[in-house]
Protein backbone atom coordinates (compact mmCIF):
# COMPACT_ATOMS: atom_id res chain seq x y z
CA UNK A 1 0.00 0.00 0.00
CA UNK A 2 1.62 3.59 -0.55
CA UNK A 3 -0.01 6.90 -0.58
CA UNK A 4 -1.04 6.82 -4.22
CA UNK A 5 -3.35 3.99 -3.46
CA UNK A 6 -4.89 6.64 -0.20
CA UNK A 7 -5.12 8.93 -2.98
CA UNK A 8 -6.92 6.91 -5.56
CA UNK A 9 -9.69 5.86 -2.80
CA UNK A 10 -9.94 9.52 -1.96
CA UNK A 11 -10.41 10.63 -5.44
CA UNK A 12 -12.81 8.07 -6.13
CA UNK A 13 -14.75 8.64 -3.45
CA UNK A 14 -14.63 12.49 -4.69
CA UNK A 15 -16.15 11.39 -8.11
CA UNK A 16 -18.79 9.74 -6.06
CA UNK A 17 -20.38 11.97 -3.98
CA UNK A 18 -19.98 14.62 -6.44
CA UNK A 19 -21.79 12.27 -9.12
CA UNK A 20 -24.09 11.66 -6.39
CA UNK A 21 -24.88 15.39 -5.79
CA UNK A 22 -24.87 15.99 -9.64
CA UNK A 23 -27.64 13.62 -9.88
CA UNK A 24 -29.93 14.34 -7.14
CA UNK A 25 -29.79 18.48 -7.88
CA UNK A 26 -30.58 17.48 -11.41
CA UNK A 27 -33.56 15.48 -10.70
CA UNK A 28 -34.97 17.62 -7.94
CA UNK A 29 -34.78 20.45 -10.55
CA UNK A 30 -36.48 18.30 -12.98
CA UNK A 31 -38.99 17.52 -11.34
CA UNK A 32 -39.28 19.18 -8.08
CA UNK A 33 -42.19 21.23 -9.32
CA UNK A 34 -44.24 17.99 -10.21
CA UNK A 35 -43.09 16.45 -6.56
CA UNK A 36 -44.75 19.85 -4.97
CA UNK A 37 -48.20 19.93 -6.64
CA UNK A 38 -48.01 15.71 -5.94
CA UNK A 39 -47.46 16.67 -1.95
CA UNK A 40 -49.62 19.47 -1.58
CA UNK A 41 -52.52 16.74 -2.62
CA UNK A 42 -51.53 14.77 0.24
CA UNK A 43 -54.95 13.85 2.36
CA UNK A 44 -54.85 12.96 5.98
CA UNK A 45 -54.29 8.83 5.12
CA UNK A 46 -50.77 8.72 6.43
CA UNK A 47 -50.48 5.33 3.53
CA UNK A 48 -50.61 7.76 0.89
CA UNK A 49 -48.40 9.69 2.54
CA UNK A 50 -46.27 6.86 3.23
CA UNK A 51 -46.12 5.72 -0.36
CA UNK A 52 -45.82 9.36 -1.67
CA UNK A 53 -42.81 9.96 0.34
CA UNK A 54 -41.04 6.58 -0.48
CA UNK A 55 -41.61 7.23 -4.26
CA UNK A 56 -40.43 10.91 -4.21
CA UNK A 57 -37.14 10.24 -2.41
CA UNK A 58 -36.91 7.11 -4.98
CA UNK A 59 -36.83 9.82 -7.77
CA UNK A 60 -34.46 12.17 -6.04
CA UNK A 61 -32.27 9.85 -4.22
CA UNK A 62 -32.28 11.54 -0.97
CA UNK A 63 -34.32 11.32 1.85
CA UNK A 64 -32.86 14.82 3.19
CA UNK A 65 -33.88 16.99 0.43
CA UNK A 66 -37.65 14.95 0.03
CA UNK A 67 -37.66 15.90 4.31
CA UNK A 68 -36.39 19.28 4.11
CA UNK A 69 -39.08 19.95 1.06
CA UNK A 70 -41.63 18.43 3.02
CA UNK A 71 -40.66 20.59 6.38
CA UNK A 72 -40.94 23.48 3.91
CA UNK A 73 -44.60 23.10 2.49
CA UNK A 74 -45.45 22.62 6.04
CA UNK A 75 -44.25 26.22 7.20
CA UNK A 76 -45.78 27.57 4.15
CA UNK A 77 -49.11 26.12 5.56
CA UNK A 78 -49.93 23.77 2.61
CA UNK A 79 -48.85 20.48 4.48
CA UNK A 80 -50.00 19.81 8.52
CA UNK A 81 -47.69 18.19 10.80
CA UNK A 82 -49.94 15.19 10.76
CA UNK A 83 -49.84 14.70 6.85
CA UNK A 84 -45.89 15.44 6.89
CA UNK A 85 -45.56 12.03 9.21
CA UNK A 86 -46.22 9.56 6.44
CA UNK A 87 -44.06 10.88 4.15
CA UNK A 88 -41.03 11.23 6.74
CA UNK A 89 -41.02 7.49 7.18
CA UNK A 90 -41.45 7.26 3.21
CA UNK A 91 -38.91 8.71 3.04
CA UNK A 92 -36.75 7.28 4.61
CA UNK A 93 -38.10 3.94 3.02
CA UNK A 94 -37.28 5.49 -0.16
CA UNK A 95 -33.56 6.17 0.05
CA UNK A 96 -32.89 2.44 0.40
CA UNK A 97 -33.15 2.34 -3.79
CA UNK A 98 -29.67 3.62 -4.16
CA UNK A 99 -28.31 0.96 -2.40
CA UNK A 100 -29.93 -1.09 -4.51
CA UNK A 101 -28.49 0.76 -7.72
CA UNK A 102 -25.31 0.12 -6.59
CA UNK A 103 -25.21 -3.34 -5.72
CA UNK A 104 -25.01 -3.40 -9.85
CA UNK A 105 -21.08 -3.70 -8.57
CA UNK A 106 -21.65 -7.30 -7.79
CA UNK A 107 -22.98 -8.39 -11.05
CA UNK A 108 -21.55 -11.26 -12.82
CA UNK A 109 -21.67 -11.06 -16.32
CA UNK A 110 -19.39 -12.90 -19.13
CA UNK A 111 -18.09 -10.76 -21.93
CA UNK A 112 -20.49 -12.17 -24.19
CA UNK A 113 -23.53 -11.65 -21.88
CA UNK A 114 -25.94 -8.96 -23.22
CA UNK A 115 -26.07 -8.47 -19.35
CA UNK A 116 -22.69 -6.96 -19.42
CA UNK A 117 -24.18 -3.88 -20.27
CA UNK A 118 -25.57 -3.78 -16.59
CA UNK A 119 -22.11 -3.59 -15.16
CA UNK A 120 -20.68 -0.58 -13.73
CA UNK A 121 -17.89 -0.44 -15.97
CA UNK A 122 -20.32 -0.05 -19.00
CA UNK A 123 -22.95 1.98 -17.08
CA UNK A 124 -20.40 4.44 -16.42
CA UNK A 125 -18.72 5.51 -19.83
CA UNK A 126 -22.66 4.87 -21.27
CA UNK A 127 -24.27 7.50 -18.79
CA UNK A 128 -20.82 9.99 -19.27
CA UNK A 129 -21.76 9.53 -23.11
CA UNK A 130 -25.45 10.57 -23.09
CA UNK A 131 -24.96 13.26 -20.51
CA UNK A 132 -22.39 14.92 -23.11
CA UNK A 133 -24.20 14.45 -25.88
CA UNK A 134 -27.78 15.99 -24.11
CA UNK A 135 -25.67 18.99 -23.00
CA UNK A 136 -24.09 19.80 -25.40
CA UNK A 137 -26.18 19.01 -28.40
CA UNK A 138 -29.53 20.76 -26.05
CA UNK A 139 -32.30 18.44 -29.01
CA UNK A 140 -34.26 17.99 -26.19
CA UNK A 141 -36.30 20.33 -23.95
CA UNK A 142 -34.46 20.44 -20.38
CA UNK A 143 -31.58 18.74 -22.30
CA UNK A 144 -29.09 20.28 -20.00
CA UNK A 145 -30.64 18.95 -16.58
CA UNK A 146 -31.16 15.44 -18.16
CA UNK A 147 -27.68 15.50 -19.36
CA UNK A 148 -26.61 16.42 -15.80
CA UNK A 149 -28.39 13.59 -14.06
CA UNK A 150 -26.83 11.18 -16.98
CA UNK A 151 -23.10 12.80 -16.20
CA UNK A 152 -23.84 12.79 -12.40
CA UNK A 153 -24.75 8.73 -12.49
CA UNK A 154 -22.41 8.33 -14.73
CA UNK A 155 -19.67 9.95 -12.68
CA UNK A 156 -21.13 7.84 -9.39
CA UNK A 157 -19.87 4.49 -10.78
CA UNK A 158 -16.80 5.89 -11.96
CA UNK A 159 -16.77 6.99 -8.11
CA UNK A 160 -17.81 3.48 -7.29
CA UNK A 161 -15.12 1.80 -9.86
CA UNK A 162 -12.22 3.55 -8.68
CA UNK A 163 -12.81 3.17 -4.57
CA UNK A 164 -13.40 -0.58 -5.14
CA UNK A 165 -10.10 -0.81 -7.04
CA UNK A 166 -8.19 1.62 -4.29
CA UNK A 167 -9.86 -0.80 -1.60
CA UNK A 168 -8.68 -4.16 -2.95
CA UNK A 169 -5.06 -2.71 -2.91
CA UNK A 170 -5.40 -1.23 0.54
CA UNK A 171 -6.60 -4.74 1.90
CA UNK A 172 -2.95 -6.02 1.27
CA UNK A 173 -2.00 -3.61 4.91
CA UNK A 174 -2.32 -5.32 8.24
CA UNK A 175 -3.49 -2.11 9.51
CA UNK A 176 -6.56 -2.30 6.97
CA UNK A 177 -7.43 -5.56 7.84
CA UNK A 178 -6.86 -5.49 11.53
CA UNK A 179 -9.32 -2.31 11.29
CA UNK A 180 -12.12 -4.04 9.20
CA UNK A 181 -12.04 -7.19 11.22
CA UNK A 182 -12.18 -4.96 14.57
CA UNK A 183 -15.89 -3.37 13.43
CA UNK A 184 -16.73 -7.03 14.00
CA UNK A 185 -15.45 -7.36 17.83
CA UNK A 186 -16.59 -3.56 18.97
CA UNK A 187 -20.18 -2.87 17.65
CA UNK A 188 -20.60 0.38 19.19
CA UNK A 189 -17.27 1.77 17.16
CA UNK A 190 -19.40 0.28 14.21
CA UNK A 191 -22.28 2.04 15.14
CA UNK A 192 -20.20 5.38 15.94
CA UNK A 193 -18.52 4.93 12.46
CA UNK A 194 -21.50 4.97 10.46
CA UNK A 195 -22.90 7.77 12.31
CA UNK A 196 -20.07 10.20 11.66
CA UNK A 197 -19.45 9.25 8.68
CA UNK A 198 -23.43 9.85 7.59
CA UNK A 199 -22.99 13.17 9.39
CA UNK A 200 -19.88 14.32 7.78
CA UNK A 201 -21.51 13.33 3.98
CA UNK A 202 -24.93 14.28 4.69
CA UNK A 203 -26.22 11.69 3.21
CA UNK A 204 -27.28 8.25 3.97
CA UNK A 205 -27.60 6.51 0.75
CA UNK A 206 -23.68 7.95 0.19
CA UNK A 207 -22.52 6.34 3.87
CA UNK A 208 -24.19 3.18 2.72
CA UNK A 209 -22.32 3.80 -1.10
CA UNK A 210 -19.05 4.08 0.55
CA UNK A 211 -19.63 0.94 2.64
CA UNK A 212 -20.62 -1.17 -0.40
CA UNK A 213 -17.86 -0.20 -2.12
CA UNK A 214 -15.74 -0.84 0.66
CA UNK A 215 -17.32 -4.59 0.84
CA UNK A 216 -15.43 -5.54 -2.46
CA UNK A 217 -12.29 -6.32 0.10
CA UNK A 218 -13.88 -9.29 1.44
CA UNK A 219 -13.23 -8.31 4.55
CA UNK A 220 -16.52 -7.12 6.30
CA UNK A 221 -18.77 -9.50 7.78
CA UNK A 222 -22.43 -9.06 8.65
CA UNK A 223 -21.55 -8.88 12.47
CA UNK A 224 -18.97 -5.96 11.73
CA UNK A 225 -21.62 -4.00 8.98
CA UNK A 226 -25.17 -3.73 10.61
CA UNK A 227 -23.67 -1.32 13.49
CA UNK A 228 -22.10 0.81 10.82
CA UNK A 229 -25.88 0.70 9.01
CA UNK A 230 -27.79 1.31 11.87
CA UNK A 231 -24.97 4.14 13.07
CA UNK A 232 -25.80 5.74 9.48
CA UNK A 233 -29.63 5.84 9.77
CA UNK A 234 -29.16 8.13 13.22
CA UNK A 235 -26.36 10.73 12.22
CA UNK A 236 -28.37 11.53 8.53
CA UNK A 237 -31.35 12.32 10.64
CA UNK A 238 -29.64 14.56 13.00
CA UNK A 239 -28.26 16.61 9.18
CA UNK A 240 -31.37 16.57 7.95
CA UNK A 241 -33.03 18.23 11.37
CA UNK A 242 -30.87 20.68 11.59
CA UNK A 243 -31.13 22.03 8.04
CA UNK A 244 -35.62 21.80 8.93
CA UNK A 245 -34.70 23.69 12.29
CA UNK A 246 -33.04 26.55 10.33
CA UNK A 247 -35.45 29.73 9.87
CA UNK A 248 -38.47 27.68 10.51
CA UNK A 249 -41.56 28.02 12.03
CA UNK A 250 -42.80 25.60 14.85
CA UNK A 251 -44.43 22.55 12.38
CA UNK A 252 -41.69 22.74 10.17
CA UNK A 253 -38.88 22.45 12.94
CA UNK A 254 -41.50 19.47 14.52
CA UNK A 255 -40.51 17.52 10.78
CA UNK A 256 -37.06 17.55 12.12
CA UNK A 257 -37.60 16.03 15.53
CA UNK A 258 -40.19 13.63 14.45
CA UNK A 259 -37.42 12.30 12.14
CA UNK A 260 -34.61 12.06 14.94
CA UNK A 261 -37.45 10.21 17.07
CA UNK A 262 -38.36 7.41 14.23
CA UNK A 263 -34.62 6.95 13.59
CA UNK A 264 -33.78 6.74 16.79
CA UNK A 265 -36.85 4.19 17.41
CA UNK A 266 -35.65 2.22 14.56
CA UNK A 267 -32.06 1.96 16.11
CA UNK A 268 -33.35 0.47 18.66
CA UNK A 269 -35.58 -1.86 17.23
CA UNK A 270 -33.08 -3.14 14.51
CA UNK A 271 -30.10 -3.82 17.46
CA UNK A 272 -32.49 -5.30 19.30
CA UNK A 273 -34.40 -7.68 16.52
CA UNK A 274 -30.65 -8.14 15.32
CA UNK A 275 -29.52 -9.53 18.44
CA UNK A 276 -32.44 -11.66 19.24
CA UNK A 277 -32.19 -12.91 16.72
CA UNK A 278 -28.63 -14.06 16.94
CA UNK A 279 -29.18 -15.05 20.57
CA UNK A 280 -31.82 -17.47 19.69
CA UNK A 281 -29.68 -19.05 16.44
CA UNK A 282 -31.78 -17.77 13.70
CA UNK A 283 -29.09 -15.74 11.96
CA UNK A 284 -25.72 -18.13 12.70
CA UNK A 285 -25.12 -18.28 8.89
CA UNK A 286 -25.42 -14.83 8.38
CA UNK A 287 -23.37 -13.14 11.40
CA UNK A 288 -19.73 -14.62 10.42
CA UNK A 289 -20.86 -14.37 6.24
CA UNK A 290 -18.79 -12.19 4.62
CA UNK A 291 -21.01 -9.52 2.87
CA UNK A 292 -21.05 -7.65 -0.31
CA UNK A 293 -22.82 -5.15 -2.06
CA UNK A 294 -25.90 -7.32 -2.68
CA UNK A 295 -26.52 -8.21 1.47
CA UNK A 296 -25.74 -4.79 2.68
CA UNK A 297 -28.51 -3.15 0.30
CA UNK A 298 -30.80 -6.12 0.93
CA UNK A 299 -30.09 -5.07 5.06
CA UNK A 300 -30.50 -2.04 4.63
CA UNK A 301 -33.83 -2.52 2.06
CA UNK A 302 -35.08 -4.99 5.10
CA UNK A 303 -34.01 -2.93 8.54
CA UNK A 304 -36.63 0.63 6.89
CA UNK A 305 -39.39 -1.84 5.75
CA UNK A 306 -39.31 -3.60 9.12
CA UNK A 307 -38.97 -0.57 11.14
CA UNK A 308 -41.45 1.19 8.96
CA UNK A 309 -44.02 -1.63 9.57
CA UNK A 310 -43.55 -1.66 13.20
CA UNK A 311 -43.44 2.06 13.95
CA UNK A 312 -45.97 3.30 11.91
CA UNK A 313 -48.75 2.84 14.64
CA UNK A 314 -47.15 5.35 16.44
CA UNK A 315 -47.40 8.49 14.17
CA UNK A 316 -49.81 9.85 16.75
CA UNK A 317 -47.07 9.34 19.58
CA UNK A 318 -44.50 10.83 17.05
CA UNK A 319 -46.47 13.80 16.46
CA UNK A 320 -47.30 14.25 20.56
CA UNK A 321 -43.62 14.21 21.28
CA UNK A 322 -43.00 16.42 18.34
CA UNK A 323 -45.26 18.77 19.46
CA UNK A 324 -44.39 18.86 23.05
CA UNK A 325 -40.65 19.26 22.36
CA UNK A 326 -40.82 21.97 20.30
CA UNK A 327 -43.05 24.82 21.47
CA UNK A 328 -45.47 26.86 19.66
CA UNK A 329 -44.25 30.20 18.24
CA UNK A 330 -45.15 33.49 19.39
CA UNK A 331 -46.14 35.63 15.91
CA UNK A 332 -48.13 38.92 15.50
CA UNK A 333 -51.01 37.48 13.26
CA UNK A 334 -50.63 38.73 9.43
CA UNK A 335 -53.42 37.50 6.60
CA UNK A 336 -50.72 37.08 4.73
CA UNK A 337 -48.49 34.82 7.16
CA UNK A 338 -49.07 31.60 5.21
CA UNK A 339 -47.32 33.37 1.74
CA UNK A 340 -44.92 34.82 3.82
CA UNK A 341 -44.18 31.78 5.34
CA UNK A 342 -44.11 29.71 1.99
CA UNK A 343 -40.39 31.30 1.14
CA UNK A 344 -38.87 28.75 2.88
CA UNK A 345 -35.02 28.64 2.70
CA UNK A 346 -35.59 24.82 2.71
CA UNK A 347 -36.77 25.20 -0.71
CA UNK A 348 -33.46 26.72 -2.36
CA UNK A 349 -32.03 23.06 -3.21
CA UNK A 350 -35.42 22.92 -5.79
CA UNK A 351 -35.57 26.07 -7.33
CA UNK A 352 -38.74 25.28 -8.80
CA UNK A 353 -40.71 25.54 -5.64
CA UNK A 354 -38.68 28.25 -4.21
CA UNK A 355 -39.79 30.08 -7.55
CA UNK A 356 -43.55 28.98 -7.29
CA UNK A 357 -43.50 30.03 -3.77
CA UNK A 358 -42.66 33.71 -5.20
CA UNK A 359 -44.55 33.51 -7.85
CA UNK A 360 -47.65 33.27 -5.25
CA UNK A 361 -47.04 36.02 -3.38
CA UNK A 362 -46.09 38.10 -6.31
CA UNK A 363 -49.51 37.59 -7.15
CA UNK A 364 -50.70 38.47 -4.08
CA UNK A 365 -49.39 41.35 -3.90
CA UNK A 366 -50.24 43.04 -7.72
CA UNK A 367 -53.77 42.49 -6.47
CA UNK A 368 -54.01 43.94 -3.29
CA UNK A 369 -52.41 47.10 -4.63
CA UNK A 370 -54.86 46.90 -7.65
CA UNK A 371 -57.65 46.64 -4.99
CA UNK A 372 -56.03 49.79 -3.11
CA UNK A 373 -56.31 51.62 -6.28
CA UNK A 374 -60.00 50.75 -6.51
CA UNK A 375 -60.84 51.86 -3.25
CA UNK A 376 -58.57 54.96 -3.36
CA UNK A 377 -60.65 56.15 -6.69
CA UNK A 378 -63.81 55.49 -4.28
CA UNK A 379 -62.56 58.28 -1.88
CA UNK A 380 -63.64 61.14 -4.11
CA UNK A 381 -67.33 60.16 -4.36
CA UNK A 382 -67.54 59.52 -0.78
CA UNK A 383 -64.88 59.63 1.71
CA UNK A 384 -64.50 57.30 4.15
CA UNK A 385 -62.07 57.07 6.83
CA UNK A 386 -62.24 53.30 7.48
CA UNK A 387 -61.02 52.96 3.86
CA UNK A 388 -58.67 55.01 4.05
CA UNK A 389 -57.17 53.14 6.95
CA UNK A 390 -57.46 49.94 5.35
CA UNK A 391 -55.67 51.65 2.27
CA UNK A 392 -52.80 52.30 5.27
CA UNK A 393 -52.59 48.85 6.52
CA UNK A 394 -52.73 47.15 2.86
CA UNK A 395 -49.91 49.01 2.02
CA UNK A 396 -47.84 48.30 4.98
CA UNK A 397 -48.71 44.91 4.02
CA UNK A 398 -47.79 45.54 0.51
CA UNK A 399 -44.23 47.09 1.79
CA UNK A 400 -44.08 43.70 4.05
CA UNK A 401 -44.35 41.44 0.90
CA UNK A 402 -41.74 43.32 -0.79
CA UNK A 403 -39.14 43.31 1.52
CA UNK A 404 -39.67 39.90 2.36
CA UNK A 405 -39.51 38.97 -1.31
CA UNK A 406 -36.46 41.14 -2.35
CA UNK A 407 -34.82 39.86 0.51
CA UNK A 408 -35.39 35.66 -0.63
CA UNK A 409 -34.83 35.99 -4.01
CA UNK A 410 -31.18 37.46 -3.58
CA UNK A 411 -30.28 34.93 -1.40
CA UNK A 412 -32.12 32.46 -4.17
CA UNK A 413 -30.00 33.79 -6.68
CA UNK A 414 -26.60 31.66 -5.71
CA UNK A 415 -28.76 28.07 -6.50
CA UNK A 416 -29.98 28.83 -9.54
CA UNK A 417 -28.06 27.00 -12.25
CA UNK A 418 -30.12 27.24 -15.58
CA UNK A 419 -30.88 29.90 -17.53
CA UNK A 420 -34.43 29.43 -17.45
CA UNK A 421 -34.97 30.00 -13.87
CA UNK A 422 -32.41 33.02 -13.66
CA UNK A 423 -34.71 34.29 -16.49
CA UNK A 424 -37.96 33.68 -13.96
CA UNK A 425 -36.17 35.22 -11.00
CA UNK A 426 -34.58 38.30 -13.36
CA UNK A 427 -38.28 38.73 -14.18
CA UNK A 428 -39.85 38.41 -10.58
CA UNK A 429 -37.39 40.67 -9.25
CA UNK A 430 -38.28 43.51 -11.98
CA UNK A 431 -42.06 43.20 -11.30
CA UNK A 432 -41.81 42.82 -7.09
CA UNK A 433 -40.43 46.65 -7.47
CA UNK A 434 -43.33 47.94 -9.76
CA UNK A 435 -45.91 46.17 -7.81
CA UNK A 436 -44.62 48.28 -4.53
CA UNK A 437 -45.03 51.38 -6.90
CA UNK A 438 -49.17 50.94 -7.48
CA UNK A 439 -49.75 50.82 -3.96
CA UNK A 440 -47.28 53.37 -3.80
CA UNK A 441 -49.71 55.57 -5.77
CA UNK A 442 -52.78 54.21 -4.12
CA UNK A 443 -51.57 55.68 -1.09
CA UNK A 444 -50.92 59.43 -3.11
CA UNK A 445 -54.40 59.00 -4.49
CA UNK A 446 -55.83 58.22 -1.38
CA UNK A 447 -54.15 60.96 0.44
CA UNK A 448 -55.25 63.38 -2.09
CA UNK A 449 -59.15 62.47 -1.43
CA UNK A 450 -58.29 63.29 2.09
CA UNK A 451 -56.83 66.41 1.76
CA UNK A 452 -59.73 67.47 -0.42
CA UNK A 453 -62.37 66.09 1.91
CA UNK A 454 -60.67 67.93 4.63
CA UNK A 455 -60.70 71.09 2.81
CA UNK A 456 -64.08 70.71 1.65
CA UNK A 457 -62.87 70.62 -1.91
CA UNK A 458 -64.41 69.17 -4.99
CA UNK A 459 -64.38 68.48 -8.52
CA UNK A 460 -66.65 69.62 -10.90
CA UNK A 461 -69.07 67.45 -12.21
CA UNK A 462 -67.89 67.33 -15.40
CA UNK A 463 -64.43 66.38 -14.29
CA UNK A 464 -65.95 63.91 -11.91
CA UNK A 465 -67.29 62.27 -15.16
CA UNK A 466 -64.02 62.33 -16.84
CA UNK A 467 -61.86 60.69 -14.15
CA UNK A 468 -64.61 57.82 -13.49
CA UNK A 469 -63.92 57.34 -17.80
CA UNK A 470 -60.07 57.25 -17.00
CA UNK A 471 -60.55 55.09 -13.75
CA UNK A 472 -62.65 52.72 -16.29
CA UNK A 473 -59.48 52.64 -18.45
CA UNK A 474 -57.05 52.10 -16.29
CA UNK A 475 -58.84 49.54 -14.48
CA UNK A 476 -58.24 47.71 -18.07
CA UNK A 477 -54.71 48.17 -17.99
CA UNK A 478 -54.53 46.94 -14.26
CA UNK A 479 -56.50 43.55 -15.09
CA UNK A 480 -54.52 42.83 -18.70
CA UNK A 481 -51.50 43.69 -16.39
CA UNK A 482 -52.44 41.03 -13.58
CA UNK A 483 -53.57 38.39 -16.26
CA UNK A 484 -49.94 39.05 -17.72
CA UNK A 485 -48.33 38.11 -14.83
CA UNK A 486 -50.78 35.58 -13.37
CA UNK A 487 -51.08 33.32 -17.00
CA UNK A 488 -47.60 34.48 -18.33
CA UNK A 489 -50.21 36.03 -20.75
CA UNK A 490 -48.09 37.36 -23.58
CA UNK A 491 -51.36 38.70 -25.50
CA UNK A 492 -52.59 40.56 -22.31
CA UNK A 493 -48.83 42.46 -21.45
CA UNK A 494 -49.40 43.33 -25.38
CA UNK A 495 -52.65 44.98 -24.85
CA UNK A 496 -51.30 47.04 -22.03
CA UNK A 497 -49.33 48.78 -24.79
CA UNK A 498 -51.46 50.70 -26.24
CA UNK A 499 -53.88 51.29 -23.70
CA UNK A 500 -50.92 53.08 -22.21
CA UNK A 501 -50.77 55.69 -24.98
CA UNK A 502 -54.66 56.29 -24.65
CA UNK A 503 -53.96 57.29 -20.95
CA UNK A 504 -51.14 59.57 -21.85
CA UNK A 505 -53.55 61.18 -24.45
CA UNK A 506 -56.48 61.24 -22.42
CA UNK A 507 -54.46 62.78 -19.29
CA UNK A 508 -53.04 65.13 -21.82
CA UNK A 509 -56.66 66.06 -23.14
CA UNK A 510 -58.45 66.06 -19.22
CA UNK A 511 -55.61 68.50 -18.52
CA UNK A 512 -56.22 71.12 -21.18
CA UNK A 513 -60.05 70.73 -21.04
CA UNK A 514 -59.63 71.20 -17.13
CA UNK A 515 -57.84 74.62 -17.77
CA UNK A 516 -60.76 75.82 -19.97
CA UNK A 517 -62.91 74.95 -17.47
CA UNK A 518 -60.96 77.13 -14.61
CA UNK A 519 -60.99 80.02 -16.90
CA UNK A 520 -64.56 79.67 -17.71
CA UNK A 521 -65.25 79.27 -13.34
CA UNK A 522 -66.58 76.13 -13.57
CA UNK A 523 -64.04 74.44 -11.70
CA UNK A 524 -62.52 74.92 -8.61
CA UNK A 525 -59.39 76.59 -8.79
CA UNK A 526 -58.13 75.58 -5.44
CA UNK A 527 -58.53 72.37 -6.23
CA UNK A 528 -56.38 72.48 -9.34
CA UNK A 529 -53.05 71.04 -7.40
CA UNK A 530 -55.16 67.88 -6.23
CA UNK A 531 -56.42 67.43 -9.95
CA UNK A 532 -52.85 68.25 -10.88
CA UNK A 533 -51.06 65.34 -8.26
CA UNK A 534 -53.92 63.20 -9.59
CA UNK A 535 -53.21 63.31 -13.23
CA UNK A 536 -49.50 62.26 -12.52
CA UNK A 537 -50.35 59.33 -10.32
CA UNK A 538 -52.45 58.10 -13.08
CA UNK A 539 -50.51 58.69 -15.65
CA UNK A 540 -47.28 56.76 -13.26
CA UNK A 541 -49.41 53.84 -13.13
CA UNK A 542 -49.85 53.47 -16.59
CA UNK A 543 -46.84 53.40 -16.45
CA UNK A 544 -45.88 50.94 -14.18
CA UNK A 545 -47.89 48.59 -15.71
CA UNK A 546 -46.28 49.12 -19.07
CA UNK A 547 -43.28 48.01 -17.35
CA UNK A 548 -44.84 44.80 -15.88
CA UNK A 549 -45.80 43.97 -19.34
CA UNK A 550 -42.37 44.40 -21.06
CA UNK A 551 -40.93 42.23 -18.46
CA UNK A 552 -43.23 39.63 -19.28
CA UNK A 553 -43.15 39.84 -22.74
CA UNK A 554 -39.06 39.45 -22.05
CA UNK A 555 -39.84 36.23 -19.76
CA UNK A 556 -41.74 34.40 -22.85
CA UNK A 557 -38.92 35.88 -25.72
CA UNK A 558 -35.47 36.22 -24.17
CA UNK A 559 -34.39 37.39 -27.93
CA UNK A 560 -36.29 40.97 -26.76
CA UNK A 561 -34.10 41.86 -24.31
CA UNK A 562 -31.43 42.89 -26.99
CA UNK A 563 -33.35 44.88 -28.63
CA UNK A 564 -35.34 46.18 -25.78
CA UNK A 565 -35.55 49.92 -26.53
CA UNK A 566 -35.94 49.23 -30.28
CA UNK A 567 -38.59 46.82 -30.38
CA UNK A 568 -41.02 48.93 -27.86
CA UNK A 569 -40.13 52.15 -29.62
CA UNK A 570 -41.57 50.94 -32.71
CA UNK A 571 -44.45 49.50 -31.04
CA UNK A 572 -45.58 53.42 -30.36
CA UNK A 573 -43.78 54.44 -33.57
CA UNK A 574 -47.28 53.57 -35.75
CA UNK A 575 -45.37 51.19 -37.40
CA UNK A 576 -46.89 48.21 -35.99
CA UNK A 577 -50.51 47.02 -37.45
CA UNK A 578 -51.79 45.57 -34.52
CA UNK A 579 -50.71 47.81 -32.05
CA UNK A 580 -52.40 50.55 -33.60
CA UNK A 581 -55.51 48.78 -34.12
CA UNK A 582 -55.56 48.01 -30.44
CA UNK A 583 -55.01 51.59 -29.76
CA UNK A 584 -57.75 53.10 -32.58
CA UNK A 585 -60.46 50.85 -30.44
CA UNK A 586 -59.19 51.65 -26.88
CA UNK A 587 -59.46 55.63 -28.21
CA UNK A 588 -62.33 55.33 -30.01
CA UNK A 589 -63.99 53.75 -27.03
CA UNK A 590 -62.74 55.47 -23.88
CA UNK A 591 -62.81 59.45 -25.52
CA UNK A 592 -66.57 58.78 -26.97
CA UNK A 593 -67.19 58.47 -23.26
CA UNK A 594 -66.06 62.18 -22.43
CA UNK A 595 -67.43 63.71 -25.18
CA UNK A 596 -64.46 64.74 -26.69
CA UNK A 597 -62.04 63.75 -29.35
CA UNK A 598 -59.93 66.30 -28.80
CA UNK A 599 -56.10 65.02 -30.02
CA UNK A 600 -53.32 64.25 -26.73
Amino acid sequence: MSIFDVLTLAGGLAMFLYGMRLMGDGLKASSSGTLKRAMERVTNNPVKAFLLGMGVTAIIQSSTATIVITSGLVGAGLLTLHQSLGIVIGANVGTTVTGQIIRLLDMDASAGSWLQIFKPSSLAPIALIIGIVLIMGKSVRNSRQIGNIAIGFGILFSGLLNMTSAVTVLTESDFITSLFRGLGENPLIGYITGAGVAFVLQSSSAAIGILQAFSQSGLLTFKAVYPVIVGIYLGDCVTTAIVCWIGAKADARRIGIVNILFNFGKTVLVLAGVGIAHSLGLINDLWDLTVNSGIIANANSIFNLASAALLFPTLPLLEKLGRRLVPDDVVPDNKYKEKLDALSPAFFRSPALALRSCYNLLLTQVRVSRSNIEKAFSLFDRFDTAVYDEIMEEEENIDLMTDALSKYMVELLPFLESQETLNILNQYYKVVTEFERLGDHAVNIAENAAEMSANQKQFSETASHQLHVLEELLQEVLENTERAFEKRDVDAAFRIEPLDEVVSDMINTMKMQHLDRMGRGECNIYADANFENLMTDLRRIAAVCTNVGQAIMIRVNPDLQEQEHGYFSELHSGRNEEFNRQYNQAYERYFGKIGDRAAG
